[in-house]
C-alpha cells in the first residue's frame, strides 16, 4: 500500500504521519487489496478538513471529514473509509456467487 500525505496550510509532522499510518492499518486488516491512498489535510480558519482517495482494484473510494481538531478529523475519516471498504468487500462477495441469494435450509428432526 502506498500512502501519500499532503498538507495545505499545514506542515505534516512525524506525529501526524504516524497517526494516519497507524489508523489506516485498520483498513488494510479488513481488506488486503488496497493499492494506493492519497490523504490531503487542509486548515482553513478554525476548521480542519481531511480528504482521502483510496484506489482499490477496480474502484476508487473518496471520503472527507471536518472537525475543529485534526486528530478527530483523521479518526472520523478512517471510520468512513472503513465502512466504505467493508461495503465494497461485501458487494464483491455477493457478486462472486452469481448474484443468487444464499438460502439456508432448515433441518427438520
Amino acid at each position: 500500500m502506498n500512502l501519500h500525505l499532503t498538507g495545505h496550510h499545514l506542515q505534516i509532522t512525524p506525529a501526524i504521519r504516524d497517526h494516519v499510518a497507524h489508523k489506516l492499518d485498520k483498513i488494510t486488516a479488513h481488506f488486503d487489496h488496497v493499492i494506493d491512498i492519497s490523504v490531503i489535510m487542509t486548515v482553513e480558519k478554525l476548521q480542519h478538513k481531511v480528504e482521502a482517495k483510496m484506489h482499490l482494484s477496480g474502484k476508487e473510494i473518496f471520503c472527507e471529514a471536518h472537525s475543529e481538531d485534526m486528530y478527530v478529523a483523521i479518526d472520523h475519516l478512517v471510520g468512513k473509509l472503513d465502512r466504505a471498504v467493508i461495503k465494497h468487500k461485501e458487494k464483491n462477495l455477493s457478486h462472486r456467487h452469481d448474484g443468487a441469494p444464499i438460502k439456508h435450509r432448515a433441518v427438520e428432526e
